[in-house]
């Protein structure tokens, strides 16, 4: 690769996976799933392929924690029913193989870099199962999040799940997104800052790296005002404890939360099925193709 980048691909990985779901001469799709959000089900047929469901979900998961975060959201929704596949849900895993078919060459390029930052993009899809699983599941009320750690603009932890709790408003879910983050985001700026004082660095950098702070982009402004000015509201307090953790780290310096325009949430494609115009700029900014 040009520029001293490395290319992270795992072909043989996506090669097994085609061959394992008899895909090998299938039509490919430029995106990995539909933008509505894949449902339980309940009446739908039960699946008819051969192919072993969970084997062909826990591939795929692998792929997508390593160098195909392009995936991962898709592949999110389909884990969810490993248990009892339905026909429509082995039609979402065709939908991910063949879009794999299209990009077998591709993976993740990590770029060299000229500073050292920790990034982060979180993003919150609000009740994203809405009309999607049945009235009466829990499920059907539960907000979809995802987040991206980037060290010196190379992906270290991408994340996309449903929420373990139910958020009332757009609001909530982005800012209970951003809490879980920053449960990440906290113990690796302070892990990096200890290896960082380690290693044999000139006198001047050490220095560099003592500052060395944590940016998290957040593209909606009720979250983003709650960390910053951390001011408890009537509208608020019912998630005083369970989220405001991390707002010793915003005031101390360690993490800046900053506005980001909706268009450059890179976090976005790990919530929710986008067009494919939108998912290519997401994974060309996170992946770098």
């Amino acid at each position: 690769m040009p520029n001293d980048s490395i290319h992270l691909v795992q072909k043989g990985l996506i090669a097994k996976i085609i061959a394992a779901t008899s895909l090998e001469t299938c039509s490919t799709n430029k995106v990995p799933a539909a933008r509505e959000a894949l449902g339980m089900d309940p009446e739908g047929e039960p699946m008819e392929e051969r192919w072993s469901y969970p084997s062909i979900v826990g591939m795929l998961l692998y792929l997508s924690n390593n160098t195909r975060p392009d995936i991962a959201c898709a592949v999110s929704q389909v884990a969810r029913f490993t248990h009892n596949p339905k026909k429509s849900h082995a039609s979402a895993v065709k939908m991910i193989v063949r879009y794999l078919a299209g990009t077998s060459d591709k993976g993740t390029i990590v770029q060299s870099a000229t500073s050292l930052e920790l990034t982060c993009h979180v993003d919150a899809d609000f009740a994203g199962l809405f009309k999607r699983d049945p009235d009466s599941s829990i499920s059907s009320a539960k907000s979809r999040l995802g987040y991206i750690i980037k060290l010196s603009n190379c992906p270290l932890l991408v994340k996309t799940q449903l929420m373990p709790t139910i958020c009332l408003s757009t609001a909530e879910a982005e800012y209970y997104a951003l809490s879980l983050a920053m449960r990440a985001v906290i113990p690796m700026l302070a892990l990096i800052r200890e290896m960082l004082e380690q290693l044999d660095f000139p006198p001047v950098l050490k220095v560099l790296t003592k500052k060395l702070k944590a940016t998290v982009h957040e593209d909606n402004t009720a979250a983003l005002t709650l960390p910053n000015d951390q001011r408890i509201s009537s509208h608020t307090r019912h998630y005083h404890q369970r989220t405001h953790f991390f707002w010793q780290a915003v005031s101390d310096g360690s993490v800046e939360v900053v506005y980001c325009n909706t268009h450059e949430q890179q976090a976005d494609y790990l919530t929710k099925g986008l067009v494919h115009q939108v998912f290519v700029s997401h994974r060309f900014n996170v992946q770098g193709w």
